[in-house]
C-alpha cells in the first residue's frame, strides 16, 4: 500500500493534528488539470495535498483539501463507526494518555473511552479532522 487519502476541510489544521500524532509532512502539491479530472472522475478538479509519513517510514497518509468541486458532505454530522466503507485509521502510540491530551488541543473527541484489550493493548477511538475516526493503540504487554 502506498497511502490512504483523507479529505479535509482545513488542511493546515489537519496537518497540525497529524503532526501532533507523530507523523511528519513529506511533501505537498497542487493537483489540477485534465489528467487529474480524468483520473478522479471530477471535472474542474483543483485540490491541495500534503503527504504525511509515519515515524517508522512505512506508512503515508495523504491529506486532501478540495477547492473545486466543493467537497460533498460538508456540514453533515459525521457518520458513526459502523457506517459501511472506510472504517478508521489506527496508529500505534507510546503513551495513549499523552497523545489524547495533545490531540484534544485540536478538538479531537473520544467516541467512547480508553479500554484495555487483554494484556496486550490500551485502545480508543476518537474523532479527528473532518470527522474521521482515528484509533490509537498503546502496547502494554
Amino acid at each position: 500500500m502506498d497511502n490512504v487519502a483523507v479529505v479535509v476541510d482545513d488542511l493546515e489544521a489537519a496537518v497540525a493534528f497529524f503532526t501532533d500524532l507523530g507523523l511528519e509532512p513529506e511533501g505537498q502539491a497542487r493537483i489540477e488539470g485534465p489528467w487529474a479530472d480524468r483520473t478522479v472522475g471530477l471535472d474542474g478538479l483543483r485540490s491541495d495535498i500534503v503527504l504525511m509519513r509515519t515515524p517508522d517510514g512505512h506508512g503515508r497518509l495523504e491529506l486532501t483539501k478540495y477547492h473545486t468541486p466543493a467537497p460533498v458532505g460538508a456540514g453533515s454530522p459525521p457518520p458513526p463507526p459502523n457506517t459501511l466503507g472506510l472504517h478508521r485509521v489506527m496508529f500505534t502510540v507510546d503513551d495513549i494518555d499523552a497523545t489524547i491530551a495533545r490531540l484534544r488541543t485540536h478538538d479531537a473527541e473520544l467516541l467512547g473511552e480508553v479500554v484495555r484489550y487483554e494484556n496486550a493493548y490500551r485502545l480508543c477511538y476518537l474523532r479527528g479532522p473532518a470527522g474521521i475516526i482515528v484509533a490509537l493503540a498503546e502496547q502494554i504487554g
